[in-house]
């Protein structure tokens, strides 16, 4: 017989053998979307790819359309949270802030990519109103948090009277050119065409250090 304990142990293997092979059907469906696209990729292929049975993709997400809007949910809500907890310490200075937004959109930008390519590619195709529709109001979610931070620091004095639209589209704008491509990136940086810029961590550095120093000199006011 099992004792008290013993079914709490054998209740949390199962939730999480659950919440693991939800993890690898996700994975497996970002994979495929951000190959294939989402109209290009079926529910066999990701169960396929996944190592489980159509069945179980419907049981823990009902449709091809609802896995591809957890994905959104899940990657979104992420990247928003960290944004709104920046924007809310108030022991920050509006640059630290600004600086702390970068860090967080290299980081996520960087670790992934595959999401990343996804919402671009969707964005695109225009072969889905409603995905479209969805992606475009989850990015403008966060790029609110940004709007907000900026507002705040030409309120404060400490930022110069900027037009805020443009300047966050300079700063997602310089992110968007250099991780849609690895060819167009490793071209412009003068790479051979094996090098994986994304996997540079002093790369990664460089590009925080340089972003950075952009905002700082257009938004300072000094």
């Amino acid at each position: 017989m099992f004792d008290l304990n013993d079914c709490l142990i054998l209740a949390c293997q199962l939730t999480t053998g659950m919440k693991n092979k939800r993890d690898v059907i996700v994975g497996a469906a970002l994979q495929l979307f951000a190959e294939k696209g989402f109209e290009g990729t079926t529910i066999r292929e990701i169960a396929d790819k996944a190592s489980v049975n159509v069945a179980m993709v419907n049981y823990y997400f009902g449709s091809k359309e609802k896995l591809f809007e957890q994905i959104l949910y899940d990657r979104f809500s992420t990247t928003h949270g960290l944004l709104d907890d920046i924007c809310k310490d108030n022991s920050l200075s509006y640059i630290e802030k600004i600086q702390g937004v970068i860090d967080a959109y290299i980081e996520r930008f960087f670790t992934q990519r595959k999401f990343h390519r996804l919402i671009h590619q969707e964005l695109l195709l225009h072969q889905r109103e409603d995905i479209q529709v969805a992606i475009v109001n989850y990015l403008f979610k966060n790029i609110q948090v940004i709007k907000k931070i900026i507002k705040g620091g030409i309120q404060k004095g400490e930022f110069k009277k900027v037009n805020i639209d443009l300047s966050i589209a300079t700063l997602v704008g310089t992110l968007n050119q250099l991780l849609l491509s690895k060819k167009y990136c490793n071209k412009l940086l003068n790479k051979p065409c094996d090098y994986v810029p994304y996997d540079d961590v002093k790369f990664k550095k460089r590009l925080a250090g340089h972003l950075k120093q952009v905002m700082e000199l257009h938004l300072l006011n000094t």
